[in-house]
């Protein structure tokens, strides 16, 4: 939630900086939840998050970089490496494919040859090892110390500068490395620029392509110590008598007057747009190095927006894995407009977010499903602005997003699901864009012909035989195509309602009755694809599905579960099938498995985004027990404490949202829907802050590890015997309760 949302949010944070006043036993009285929060989760195994400074929703993300080019270094760091090469100010949060890292800064405390080239990153004579004994990250803030240099780095930021405070020894030099050549990942530099301005002040660019093909970052820094000498390098050589250098790899090391103090500080501004626009966001911090202020405020306002959901537990462990959770679901889309609106597209256009906050990464394969219903509940006002980015993007290039990286297109995973946060954000009434414009950006978008969809349109279905994930893209096309008709109808659209409506039946043509699975089908409409294996994988090539198999994908019919079900052959098929997919062995089967199928239980893989709606799917077929059972599993055996705390990669926000919505107990099958499926809440009490005035109460009697099913229900004091909710009734604030037993009651949820 934005500071300006409501006057609320300004109160929480007027008395979160009057504690600061407070005697020490007072403020303990109540734990913010910011203190629950561990950035260190995710950092290990395949969860791929970053442990560094920056605020909510935040343009910068100031954050340790390990520096090897691997999967799971992703984010640019791993919590199994014990080797830094500095700090660098953009990062991404829990992707599977790595980009970004730019701005690093690394400070030492020797004089270093940087004319020699560096293959790898132990190579690199400024890196440092460390211990996690001696690091420590909290919401906004992480310190190391690099026991190589012996200096204590601490880092912070706020919405678009980062702020970094160097400790050195007594009598060590005073020193700052800054390789703008060196990359990780995908990344490779095209061009960088440094310039050192004055004594205090060095700007420059870093230009490269990677995931991102046009990546133009511009920088100002700005030192608390004077400069007192500085070794500039161009490509492998120095170059002396000048103070601008510019090539493919640039890189610079400052020495700085020792003075008195051991602490140097730092303030970085980023701008995708210009040097000038880079100074111009730091501006706010003009002739000030307050780090102790900034840190302060950055945790102050992950209180108040982690504060928009509070819950009950006696149970710490829980809480610290949800306010982690829900901490996680805000660090990205992250902040792209500069303080005076402008921000850059892959064309090198300049445009003006005049009326609204421009956003970019946009992961919106994973973040369709959860992260954004949960934003229409935290953050209405943040949906609208992400919505009004996107038909910037769809008026620069013609279509609605599909992952946007620093506002460039990638066209990574399948199917355009902008299409259903627009269509979500419509249907539950969020306002601030124009409706009639994002209607024609979504017909344009899947009426074009890219990426499949003139297969698509030719045959009803995408063919095996023509290209590759040819399932994963039916059923995503189809689910788009009904979040358009939905949109037609609301606006009066009716021959478009018809159109699409019909179009969105094309999962129809690849459900399989003899297997009871969706399957590739050839042009000529009849033939399958043989051999086939349900627990087959094959990682992007020549497969029928994306980063999993048949039995991950084959459920993927979020519009339309009851013919899903009648297709099954009844209920009682179904869920037979159904739980099958959850008991069946964990066997992947193949020569090039995806390394995204993780977190399995049978063939249930949570670590990977098509599997977050399957355990809502018995609430619809007439067994809600199955559903509370089966989602206790998932929250159970799926998130944890520390580094390997999550099943698979965050992806932006996605795998933590699940979390946060099952947790409290409601999540969103379908969220074009505007519907919410009732799971089994593990808190007491959940309450969502939905105005300064308004909450929406869960409240679980008796619930418990063994008490995970609901015996009854009520709303706003009424009896329900239905596993749904929808958006109109939480908005509008009140009170579901909930009471939980440890045996089924088969009688409660079949009345939806």
């Amino acid at each position: 939630m934005r500071f300006k949302q409501s006057l609320f949010l300004v109160a929480v944070a007027i008395s979160l900086i009057t504690c600061k006043e407070v005697p020490d036993q007072v403020q303990n009285e109540k734990t913010l939840p910011g203190q629950y929060v561990d950035p260190f989760i995710g950092t290990g195994g395949h969860g791929h998050t970053y442990p560094g400074a920056t605020v909510p929703f935040g343009m910068l993300q100031v954050s340790p970089d390990n520096g090897i080019s691997e999967w799971d270094w992703c984010s640019g760091y791993h919590y199994s490496d014990s080797i830094t090469i500095g700090f660098s100010h953009l990062h991404l949060s829990g992707t599977g494919i790595g980009d970004l890292n730019d701005i690093r800064l690394m400070p030492i405390n020797k004089k270093v040859d940087l004319s020699e080239p560096a293959g790898n990153r132990d190579e690199l004579p400024y890196k440092s090892s460390y211990t996690h004994e001696e690091e420590m990250a909290t919401p906004g803030y992480y310190k190391v110390f690099l026991k190589d240099h012996q200096i204590l780095a601490e880092l912070t930021a706020d919405k678009r500068t980062g702020f970094h405070k160097y400790t050195y020894r007594e009598n060590d030099v005073q020193s700052v490395v800054m390789d703008l050549g060196f990359a990780i990942n995908w990344d490779k530099p095209t061009e960088t620029q440094i310039k050192i301005v004055d004594k205090n002040t060095v700007v420059g660019y870093r230009h490269s392509t990677g995931w991102a093909k046009n990546q133009k970052v511009f920088f100002a820094i700005e030192f608390s110590k004077s400069i007192e000498n500085y070794d500039l390098v161009a490509d492998g050589t120095y170059i002396e008598k000048t103070n601008l250098v510019r090539g493919e790899k640039t890189a610079v090391q400052l020495y700085f007057n020792k003075g008195s103090s051991m602490e140097l500080k730092v303030k970085v501004g980023l701008s995708s747009v210009s040097i000038e626009n880079a100074r111009l966001n730091m501006k706010e911090h003009e002739n000030t190095f307050d780090f102790k202020k900034v840190k302060n405020l950055a945790a102050e306002a992950w209180d108040v927006n982690l504060s928009g959901i509070e819950v009950e537990s006696e149970n710490d462990t829980l809480k610290e894995i949800f306010y982690s959770a829900l901490y996680h679901t805000q660090l990205a889309p992250v902040a792209f407009s500069d303080v005076n609106h402008q921000f850059r597209l892959e064309n090198d256009s300049i445009a003006t977010a005049s009326d609204f906050m421009a956003y970019s990464t946009l992961s919106l394969w994973d973040t369709f499903r959860t992260e954004h219903p949960l934003l229409t509940l935290t953050d209405p006002s943040m949906v609208s602005d992400i919505i009004n980015t996107m038909l910037v993007y769809y008026d620069n290039s013609g279509i609605l997003p599909v992952w946007t990286l620093y506002g460039n297109e990638t066209y990574t995973m399948t199917g355009y699901h902008a299409i259903p946060v627009i269509a979500e954000a419509y249907r539950k009434g969020i306002k601030g864009f124009d409706a009639e414009k994002a209607y024609a950006a979504m017909k344009a978008t899947m009426m074009q012909d890219k990426r499949g969809l003139d297969l698509y349109k030719k045959y009803g279905y995408v063919p095996y035989d023509l290209l590759d994930e040819s399932v994963t893209i039916t059923l995503e096309f189809a689910y788009d195509d009904w979040c358009v008709a939905q949109m037609a109808k609301a606006l009066g659209k009716t021959e478009d309602y018809e159109y699409f409506s019909k179009r969105s039946r094309a999962y129809t043509y690849l459900f399989d009755k003899n297997t009871g699975f969706m399957r590739g089908k050839a042009q000529d409409g009849k033939s399958w694809h043989e051999p086939f294996d349900p627990k087959f994988s094959s990682h992007r090539v020549h497969a029928d599905y994306t980063e999993g198999n048949a039995w991950q994908h084959s459920w993927f019919v979020l519009h339309d579960v009851e013919n899903l079900i009648k297709m099954h052959g009844g209920t009682e098929a179904f869920n037979s099938k159904l739980e099958q997919l959850f008991t069946e062995s964990s066997e992947i089967t193949g020569d090039n498995v995806s390394v995204d199928i993780s977190g399995l239980i049978g063939q249930y893989a949570h670590g990977n985004e098509p599997s977050h709606h399957i355990a809502y799917m018995f609430n619809y077929s007439g067994q809600p027990w199955r559903t509370q059972y089966w989602v206790r599993e998932i929250l159970k055996t799926q998130y944890k404490t520390g580094p390997e705390g999550l099943s698979g990669n965050e992806d932006c926000g996605q795998m933590s949202a699940w979390y946060v919505m099952s947790a409290m107990g409601i999540y969103p099958y379908n969220p074009a829907s505007g519907i919410y499926q009732i799971g089994s809440p593990i808190f007491k009490r959940s309450s969502i802050r939905i105005s300064e005035d308004k909450t929406f109460d869960i409240v679980a009697q008796e619930t418990s590890d063994k008490n995970i099913y609901i015996q009854s229900a009520r709303l706003n004091g009424k009896e329900i015997n239905k596993t749904t909710l929808t958006h109109e009734e939480i908005i509008q604030g009140g009170l579901l309760e909930v009471t939980m037993g440890p045996e089924p009651n088969k009688n409660w949820g079949t009345l939806n």
